[in-house]
């Protein structure tokens, strides 16, 4: 049997970053949010232990600010000092939130099973286990907040080796980098990651998940260890890594967030009243937290359907009652804003029969439908020129949104008296 490494791959834990755009919260949410990153954290921690893995890698942005508060400090000493404790090595980079610089400036000697590799050039370490060279990991951090050069230059395998005196069964890279993704931070290419002779490659800094490969993925983002606002939507947490001789990569994640944020949708055109909507909301959401490993939600709902609710419901006041009601009524869940996207009944037959500019509007739309693979055609045109591939949801849902863009410009025309 080959040899067989595993590891924690996490990063961009962020301790010390405030929640943003939320308003009027209670005592109690409001401390859910103190805690949620520093527990989040905590989770990583207890993710290491409980899978005995071989060690962590920590791929930048520990800390929100390069002078993180003393509790924040004390928090992630207290992580690594368990997982020594457990004979589990940390090896971390610097990012851009928490440069290279300040840590030396800031922070005090790591534990001795932690690890910051340095920010000028990459750095090399062989991790030994039994006394045999298991792992050779190559790693280089954030000299400073916006690094625009391509910091994997010279992290090879070869170089690994060659540093490190050793030939090891794996080699492990590691890290901060916005990849293609963001090219104002330490940008690279996964075609030169690839082709680096390194088994795995963990990064951080983009905070949404990402494998170059289902089946034997090589370079990763494991996101973010907890949402902070509503960009930051779905479960978050990091990725254990097992790497085995002779077989591919495996990663799977786990789940270490305490609140989870979701955009959700709700489809109010059944609903006869008010305690309708607030039973559609309701059970939309507790449908939402079924699915989720995260018992505690903060949901922006936006409303949609054709109802003759809409009216009511378009009204400022009438949301806010409603998001008061959820909120009061469910202290596990926080909805954060009610939108309103629904329409009232409309008889477009008649109207598009009609003598009026009504009738001029939805009959050119119709006419726009009949040539919808010309508008297919367009899309994947500009897509292609970016780069991208066209998702195939916007061709199955092509018709749906003609009626959504029908729909917003009849509403639109209704609210300034136009048609006429």
């Amino acid at each position: 049997m080959g040899e067989r490494l595993t590891f924690i791959h996490a990063g961009d834990i962020h301790l010390g970053a405030p929640f943003r755009g939320l308003r009027a919260l209670s005592p109690a949410w409001a401390d859910r949010l103190v805690h949620a990153i520093p527990d989040a954290y905590d989770r990583v921690i207890q993710a290491c232990v409980e899978n005995q893995v071989d060690f962590l890698l920590l791929c930048g942005d520990v800390f929100d600010t390069d002078k993180p508060s003393y509790a924040h400090y004390r928090r992630f000493i207290q992580g690594l000092k368990r997982l020594g404790d457990e004979g589990i090595k940390a090896y971390i980079i610097a990012g851009n939130h928490d440069p290279y610089p300040n840590w030396r400036a800031v922070i005090p000697d790591l534990p001795e099973n932690a690890y910051l590799f340095p920010s000028d050039k990459p750095g090399f370490v062989c991790h030994e286990k039994n006394g045999e060279p298991l792992a050779v990991i190559a790693a280089r951090g954030f000299c400073n907040m916006a690094p625009g050069e391509d910091i994997s230059e010279g992290m090879t395998r070869a170089a690994a080796e060659e540093k490190c005196g050793v030939k090891a069964p794996f080699c492990v890279g590691m890290l901060h980098t916005g990849l293609w993704m963001d090219p104002y931070k330490a940008p690279t290419s996964e075609q030169k990651l690839m082709a680096s002779g390194m088994d795995y490659w963990a990064l951080g800094h983009i905070h949404k998940r990402y494998m170059n490969s289902e089946t034997n993925p090589r370079v990763a983002f494991c996101g973010c260890v907890q949402g902070r606002d509503i960009k930051e939507t779905g479960d978050r947490g990091c990725f254990m890594v097992t790497l085995e001789q002779g077989f591919a990569n495996q990663v799977e994640f786990v789940a270490c967030e305490s609140v989870e944020w979701e955009r959700l949708r709700v489809d109010v055109s059944q609903c006869a009243g008010y305690d309708d909507v607030i039973s559609a909301c309701i059970r939309r959401v507790f449908d939402e937290n079924a699915a989720s490993a995260c018992d505690e939600m903060v949901v922006r709902i936006t409303l949609e359907g054709t109802t003759p609710l809409h009216e009511m419901l378009s009204r400022e006041e009438a949301l806010e009652s409603l998001r008061r009601e959820l909120n009061e009524g469910y202290p596990s869940f926080y909805c954060d804003a009610l939108l309103c996207a629904t329409v009232p009944p409309r008889d477009k037959r008649a109207l598009a029969r009609s003598a009026s500019f009504y009738s001029t509007l939805l009959n050119g739309f119709e006419k726009e439908k009949d040539s919808k693979e010309d508008a297919l055609l367009y899309l994947q045109e500009e897509f292609s020129k970016r780069g991208l591939t066209l998702p195939g949801s916007v061709e199955s849902s092509i018709d749906r949104l003609y009626e959504l863009g029908e729909d917003e410009i009849l509403s639109l025309l209704e609210k300034r008296g136009d048609a006429r």
